[in-house]
Protein backbone atom coordinates (compact mmCIF):
# COMPACT_ATOMS: atom_id res chain seq x y z
CA UNK A 1 0.00 0.00 0.00
CA UNK A 2 2.67 2.65 1.03
CA UNK A 3 4.63 1.54 -2.35
CA UNK A 4 1.19 2.58 -4.29
CA UNK A 5 1.04 6.44 -2.50
CA UNK A 6 4.33 6.59 -3.05
CA UNK A 7 3.84 6.06 -6.68
CA UNK A 8 0.66 7.85 -6.51
CA UNK A 9 2.83 10.87 -5.20
CA UNK A 10 5.37 10.90 -7.57
CA UNK A 11 3.25 10.78 -10.37
CA UNK A 12 0.98 13.55 -9.63
CA UNK A 13 4.36 16.04 -8.50
CA UNK A 14 5.76 15.34 -11.97
CA UNK A 15 2.05 15.90 -13.35
CA UNK A 16 1.28 19.23 -11.65
CA UNK A 17 4.41 20.78 -11.83
CA UNK A 18 4.07 21.13 -15.45
CA UNK A 19 2.12 24.01 -17.05
CA UNK A 20 -1.87 23.23 -17.64
CA UNK A 21 -1.69 24.83 -20.68
CA UNK A 22 1.00 23.39 -22.45
CA UNK A 23 1.36 19.75 -21.35
CA UNK A 24 0.41 17.65 -24.07
CA UNK A 25 -3.34 16.58 -23.37
CA UNK A 26 -2.42 12.87 -24.88
CA UNK A 27 0.34 12.44 -22.55
CA UNK A 28 -1.83 13.02 -19.83
CA UNK A 29 -3.78 10.65 -20.69
CA UNK A 30 -1.25 7.99 -21.41
CA UNK A 31 0.35 8.71 -18.06
CA UNK A 32 -3.08 8.11 -16.02
CA UNK A 33 -3.72 5.07 -18.31
CA UNK A 34 -0.07 3.95 -17.25
CA UNK A 35 -0.44 4.88 -13.65
CA UNK A 36 -3.92 3.04 -13.66
CA UNK A 37 -2.38 -0.36 -15.11
CA UNK A 38 0.42 0.26 -12.36
CA UNK A 39 -1.75 0.60 -9.20
CA UNK A 40 -4.13 -2.97 -10.61
CA UNK A 41 -0.57 -5.04 -11.27
CA UNK A 42 0.13 -3.80 -7.61
CA UNK A 43 -3.29 -4.32 -5.96
CA UNK A 44 -3.14 -7.76 -7.96
CA UNK A 45 0.10 -8.90 -6.58
CA UNK A 46 -0.64 -7.83 -2.88
CA UNK A 47 -3.93 -9.85 -3.25
CA UNK A 48 -1.99 -13.18 -4.58
CA UNK A 49 0.56 -12.64 -1.94
CA UNK A 50 -1.87 -12.36 0.75
CA UNK A 51 -5.38 -13.63 0.41
CA UNK A 52 -4.32 -17.80 0.74
CA UNK A 53 -8.54 -18.92 -0.11
CA UNK A 54 -8.71 -19.34 -3.88
CA UNK A 55 -11.99 -18.27 -4.96
CA UNK A 56 -11.88 -15.04 -2.16
CA UNK A 57 -8.68 -14.54 -4.06
CA UNK A 58 -10.29 -15.01 -7.79
CA UNK A 59 -13.25 -12.43 -6.38
CA UNK A 60 -10.79 -9.83 -5.47
CA UNK A 61 -8.88 -10.27 -9.01
CA UNK A 62 -12.06 -9.51 -10.29
CA UNK A 63 -12.76 -6.56 -9.11
CA UNK A 64 -9.30 -5.18 -9.01
CA UNK A 65 -9.52 -6.33 -12.84
CA UNK A 66 -13.06 -4.72 -13.35
CA UNK A 67 -11.59 -1.72 -11.55
CA UNK A 68 -8.84 -0.82 -14.12
CA UNK A 69 -10.82 -1.86 -17.22
CA UNK A 70 -13.35 0.76 -16.74
CA UNK A 71 -10.41 3.06 -15.33
CA UNK A 72 -8.48 3.06 -18.45
CA UNK A 73 -11.71 3.20 -20.69
CA UNK A 74 -13.45 6.32 -18.43
CA UNK A 75 -9.67 7.88 -20.05
CA UNK A 76 -9.98 6.04 -23.57
CA UNK A 77 -13.32 8.35 -23.58
CA UNK A 78 -11.31 11.54 -23.39
CA UNK A 79 -9.12 9.86 -25.66
CA UNK A 80 -11.76 8.94 -28.64
CA UNK A 81 -13.22 12.56 -28.51
CA UNK A 82 -10.36 14.71 -28.57
CA UNK A 83 -7.46 12.30 -30.57
CA UNK A 84 -9.87 10.18 -32.75
CA UNK A 85 -11.29 6.79 -32.56
CA UNK A 86 -8.30 5.79 -34.60
CA UNK A 87 -5.67 7.24 -31.52
CA UNK A 88 -8.60 5.30 -29.31
CA UNK A 89 -7.95 2.27 -31.00
CA UNK A 90 -4.29 1.62 -31.15
CA UNK A 91 -4.56 2.31 -27.41
CA UNK A 92 -7.62 -0.36 -26.84
CA UNK A 93 -5.29 -2.87 -28.96
CA UNK A 94 -2.13 -2.31 -26.68
CA UNK A 95 -3.99 -2.21 -23.32
CA UNK A 96 -6.49 -5.39 -24.06
CA UNK A 97 -2.96 -7.54 -24.81
CA UNK A 98 -1.55 -6.25 -21.55
CA UNK A 99 -5.26 -7.28 -19.94
CA UNK A 100 -4.58 -10.88 -21.24
CA UNK A 101 -1.20 -11.24 -20.52
CA UNK A 102 -1.87 -9.93 -16.76
CA UNK A 103 -5.23 -10.92 -15.32
CA UNK A 104 -4.64 -14.79 -15.07
CA UNK A 105 -8.56 -16.32 -14.52
CA UNK A 106 -10.29 -13.04 -13.71
CA UNK A 107 -12.27 -11.63 -16.94
CA UNK A 108 -14.17 -8.56 -15.57
CA UNK A 109 -17.15 -9.65 -17.67
CA UNK A 110 -20.16 -11.16 -16.56
CA UNK A 111 -21.24 -13.67 -19.65
CA UNK A 112 -18.04 -15.23 -19.21
CA UNK A 113 -19.07 -16.95 -16.12
CA UNK A 114 -22.72 -17.63 -17.58
CA UNK A 115 -20.64 -19.56 -20.72
CA UNK A 116 -19.24 -21.50 -17.67
CA UNK A 117 -22.10 -22.55 -16.17
CA UNK A 118 -23.81 -23.54 -19.68
CA UNK A 119 -20.63 -25.30 -20.08
CA UNK A 120 -20.28 -26.92 -16.77
CA UNK A 121 -17.45 -25.50 -15.48
CA UNK A 122 -18.78 -23.58 -12.52
CA UNK A 123 -22.29 -22.86 -10.94
CA UNK A 124 -25.06 -20.16 -10.64
CA UNK A 125 -23.98 -18.72 -6.85
CA UNK A 126 -20.40 -18.38 -8.39
CA UNK A 127 -21.26 -16.79 -11.71
CA UNK A 128 -22.99 -14.71 -9.61
CA UNK A 129 -21.04 -13.63 -6.71
CA UNK A 130 -17.95 -13.28 -9.86
CA UNK A 131 -20.65 -10.35 -11.39
CA UNK A 132 -21.19 -8.76 -7.81
CA UNK A 133 -17.46 -8.16 -7.57
CA UNK A 134 -17.19 -6.93 -10.80
CA UNK A 135 -19.31 -4.72 -10.86
CA UNK A 136 -18.42 -3.20 -7.12
CA UNK A 137 -14.47 -2.56 -8.61
CA UNK A 138 -16.57 -1.23 -11.94
CA UNK A 139 -18.40 1.37 -10.47
CA UNK A 140 -15.95 2.32 -7.27
CA UNK A 141 -13.15 3.12 -9.42
CA UNK A 142 -15.18 6.10 -10.81
CA UNK A 143 -14.29 8.21 -7.66
CA UNK A 144 -10.42 7.69 -8.54
CA UNK A 145 -11.19 8.84 -12.08
CA UNK A 146 -13.07 11.96 -10.91
CA UNK A 147 -10.47 12.99 -8.29
CA UNK A 148 -7.68 12.73 -11.44
CA UNK A 149 -10.50 14.57 -13.42
CA UNK A 150 -10.83 16.89 -11.08
CA UNK A 151 -6.99 17.98 -11.27
CA UNK A 152 -7.69 19.59 -14.68
CA UNK A 153 -3.95 19.16 -15.62
CA UNK A 154 -4.88 18.85 -19.28
CA UNK A 155 -7.54 21.27 -20.87
CA UNK A 156 -9.18 17.68 -21.81
CA UNK A 157 -10.25 16.91 -18.41
CA UNK A 158 -11.78 20.86 -17.82
CA UNK A 159 -15.01 20.45 -16.22
CA UNK A 160 -14.83 16.69 -16.83
CA UNK A 161 -15.53 15.42 -13.13
CA UNK A 162 -18.98 17.53 -12.74
CA UNK A 163 -20.07 16.74 -16.70
CA UNK A 164 -23.47 15.11 -17.11
CA UNK A 165 -22.54 11.86 -19.36
CA UNK A 166 -24.17 11.23 -22.37
CA UNK A 167 -25.24 7.84 -23.68
CA UNK A 168 -23.42 6.35 -26.87
CA UNK A 169 -26.72 4.40 -28.14
CA UNK A 170 -26.99 6.02 -31.64
CA UNK A 171 -29.71 4.22 -33.20
CA UNK A 172 -32.77 2.36 -31.79
CA UNK A 173 -32.98 0.26 -28.50
CA UNK A 174 -33.74 -2.88 -30.40
CA UNK A 175 -31.05 -2.33 -33.17
CA UNK A 176 -28.26 -1.21 -30.64
CA UNK A 177 -29.18 -4.87 -28.90
CA UNK A 178 -28.73 -6.63 -31.93
CA UNK A 179 -25.04 -4.32 -32.82
CA UNK A 180 -23.95 -5.62 -29.41
CA UNK A 181 -24.67 -9.16 -29.29
CA UNK A 182 -23.90 -9.75 -32.72
CA UNK A 183 -20.18 -7.87 -32.37
CA UNK A 184 -20.02 -9.87 -28.95
CA UNK A 185 -21.02 -13.31 -30.58
CA UNK A 186 -18.48 -12.92 -33.20
CA UNK A 187 -15.82 -11.64 -30.50
CA UNK A 188 -16.42 -14.92 -28.74
CA UNK A 189 -16.25 -17.28 -31.65
CA UNK A 190 -13.00 -16.03 -32.06
CA UNK A 191 -11.74 -15.85 -28.81
CA UNK A 192 -12.66 -19.20 -28.45
CA UNK A 193 -11.38 -20.66 -32.12
CA UNK A 194 -7.92 -19.11 -30.91
CA UNK A 195 -7.96 -20.65 -27.68
CA UNK A 196 -8.47 -24.29 -29.31
CA UNK A 197 -6.46 -23.44 -32.30
CA UNK A 198 -3.18 -21.86 -30.77
CA UNK A 199 -1.78 -19.84 -33.46
CA UNK A 200 1.57 -17.83 -32.75
CA UNK A 201 0.66 -14.04 -31.76
CA UNK A 202 -2.86 -15.54 -30.90
CA UNK A 203 -3.55 -12.94 -27.94
CA UNK A 204 -2.46 -10.07 -30.52
CA UNK A 205 -4.81 -11.53 -33.20
CA UNK A 206 -7.50 -11.47 -30.33
CA UNK A 207 -6.77 -7.86 -29.49
CA UNK A 208 -6.45 -6.71 -33.30
CA UNK A 209 -10.38 -8.93 -33.90
CA UNK A 210 -12.13 -7.47 -30.45
CA UNK A 211 -10.85 -3.83 -31.08
CA UNK A 212 -12.22 -4.10 -34.61
CA UNK A 213 -15.21 -4.93 -33.45
CA UNK A 214 -15.45 -1.97 -31.16
CA UNK A 215 -14.50 0.80 -33.93
CA UNK A 216 -17.11 -1.38 -36.16
CA UNK A 217 -19.47 -1.00 -33.51
CA UNK A 218 -18.15 2.63 -32.70
CA UNK A 219 -21.23 4.88 -33.89
CA UNK A 220 -24.05 2.65 -33.19
CA UNK A 221 -23.73 1.23 -29.95
CA UNK A 222 -20.33 2.57 -29.07
CA UNK A 223 -18.82 -1.21 -29.64
CA UNK A 224 -18.92 -2.18 -25.53
CA UNK A 225 -19.26 -5.81 -25.45
CA UNK A 226 -18.81 -6.25 -22.03
CA UNK A 227 -22.46 -5.47 -19.42
CA UNK A 228 -19.89 -3.94 -16.45
CA UNK A 229 -17.67 -1.90 -18.96
CA UNK A 230 -21.25 -0.34 -20.01
CA UNK A 231 -22.77 0.18 -16.61
CA UNK A 232 -20.02 1.67 -15.29
CA UNK A 233 -19.37 4.19 -17.93
CA UNK A 234 -22.80 4.87 -19.18
CA UNK A 235 -25.43 3.95 -17.19
CA UNK A 236 -27.81 6.59 -15.95
CA UNK A 237 -26.50 8.79 -18.86
CA UNK A 238 -28.54 11.15 -20.78
CA UNK A 239 -30.12 9.53 -23.98
CA UNK A 240 -31.24 6.12 -22.82
CA UNK A 241 -33.28 4.47 -19.82
CA UNK A 242 -31.71 2.31 -17.29
CA UNK A 243 -34.14 -0.28 -18.65
CA UNK A 244 -33.19 0.53 -22.13
CA UNK A 245 -29.59 0.71 -21.47
CA UNK A 246 -29.56 -2.76 -19.77
CA UNK A 247 -31.85 -4.18 -22.83
CA UNK A 248 -28.91 -3.09 -24.75
CA UNK A 249 -25.76 -3.36 -22.41
CA UNK A 250 -26.89 -6.89 -20.86
CA UNK A 251 -29.22 -8.58 -22.41
CA UNK A 252 -27.46 -8.32 -25.98
CA UNK A 253 -24.00 -9.06 -24.97
CA UNK A 254 -25.08 -12.06 -22.69
CA UNK A 255 -27.27 -13.00 -25.71
CA UNK A 256 -24.74 -12.47 -28.16
CA UNK A 257 -22.40 -14.80 -25.77
CA UNK A 258 -24.83 -17.54 -24.84
CA UNK A 259 -25.14 -17.68 -28.57
CA UNK A 260 -21.64 -17.93 -29.85
CA UNK A 261 -21.70 -21.06 -27.04
CA UNK A 262 -24.34 -23.68 -29.42
CA UNK A 263 -22.66 -22.19 -32.55
CA UNK A 264 -19.16 -23.02 -31.74
CA UNK A 265 -20.53 -26.68 -31.24
CA UNK A 266 -22.19 -27.14 -34.74
CA UNK A 267 -20.01 -29.80 -36.77
CA UNK A 268 -18.67 -28.03 -39.17
CA UNK A 269 -17.10 -25.25 -37.58
CA UNK A 270 -15.88 -27.68 -35.07
CA UNK A 271 -14.27 -29.95 -37.75
CA UNK A 272 -12.84 -26.80 -39.56
CA UNK A 273 -11.16 -25.87 -35.68
CA UNK A 274 -9.85 -29.13 -35.20
CA UNK A 275 -8.15 -29.61 -38.87
CA UNK A 276 -4.59 -29.07 -39.52
CA UNK A 277 -4.32 -25.48 -41.39
CA UNK A 278 -1.10 -24.07 -42.73
CA UNK A 279 -0.52 -20.98 -44.51
CA UNK A 280 1.27 -20.88 -47.84
CA UNK A 281 3.12 -23.96 -46.73
CA UNK A 282 4.81 -22.78 -43.42
CA UNK A 283 3.16 -23.57 -40.11
CA UNK A 284 1.05 -20.85 -38.92
CA UNK A 285 0.00 -22.63 -35.42
CA UNK A 286 2.18 -22.63 -32.36
CA UNK A 287 2.77 -26.44 -31.89
CA UNK A 288 3.96 -27.24 -35.56
CA UNK A 289 7.29 -26.80 -36.59
CA UNK A 290 8.12 -24.75 -39.87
Amino acid sequence: MKFQIDVLGIFLKVVVRINKVTFAPLVVSTLFILLTSLLAHCARRLVQKTVKEPFVRLLLEEAIAAAELCGCCFELIVVADHFGVATYAIFLFVLTIWWSLNWGDATACPYTHIEDVIEGRGDVKKAFLKTWAELAGGLLVFKYVQTYWALEISETHKNKASEDCTADLQVPVLYGAMVEGIATCLCRLASRSLSDLNPRYATAIDSFIGTSLVVAAFDYSGGYFNPVLATSLKAGCEGHTLMEHALVYWLGACAGSIISVYVYKIPSIQKYVKGTTEVNGDSFWAEKED
